[in-house]
């Protein structure tokens, strides 16, 4: 698993890094763009304006919401990374912090039209994901969803089948969505496959 400092060393190429396994159809981001796009093409559509975004990274696609009126909020516990969303959008509220211990005080003050993670809650074990996502649902607005675009699969069966195909690539660090293992716990949710190692789940 990567640390915050790993991540402040990845953060002036995350980009790059994530568009050659996407243009690759590889995983572990194969599907990347279209599910960043289509988050953003719903967040839009449903008219949502306080977007919360957890593990914004270098902010690529709450950068394309705020150029379009949405106020920003968001938390990462990278140093670097917070810098760089931060010159993006200077009049949003980004905060440091480990989001495994929970949202920041300031982020809990607030509620939400629509919350995202891309690529960001494979650092949470299981429980904890439940745990966590149980939480944010409480600071949902009426009609607000949930969207979490990330590595994930439809049962145990296809994670098993992606890792033994990956072999040496795949990260044992990272826990992986598998959602006939999460559903029970969020009856209002979706899960959208978009390759064969990613998808979004929708909670609302």
């Amino acid at each position: 698993m990567l640390n915050s400092k790993g991540f402040d060393l990845w953060a002036d190429n995350y980009d790059e890094t994530v568009g050659i396994s996407d243009n690759d159809n590889t995983y572990p981001f194969a599907g990347y763009k279209k599910i960043l796009n289509d988050i953003y093409n719903c967040v839009l559509e449903g008219y949502s304006k306080n977007i919360l975004d957890i593990g914004f990274g270098t902010g690529t696609l709450t950068t394309k919401l705020y150029e379009q009126g949405c106020n920003i909020y968001g938390q990462d516990f990278s140093d670097k990374m917070v810098e760089l969303a931060k010159n993006k959008m200077p009049n949003s509220k980004l905060f440091k912090g480990d989001f495994s211990k929970g949202l920041v005080e300031e982020l809990k003050q607030q509620k939400y039209d629509a919350i995202i993670a891309t690529y960001s809650l494979h650092h949470l074990t299981d429980r904890d994901k439940i745990q966590f996502i149980k939480n944010l649902i409480g600071l949902l607005n009426e009609n607000a969803v949930i969207y979490i675009g990330d590595v994930a699969f439809d049962t145990r069966r296809d994670l098993e089948k992606c890792k033994e195909q990956c072999g040496e690539h795949w990260d044992n660090e990272e826990i992986y969505f598998v959602y006939d293992e999460i559903k029970k716990e969020f009856t209002n949710s979706e899960f959208v496959k978009y390759s064969e190692c990613a998808g979004i789940i929708k909670i609302w």
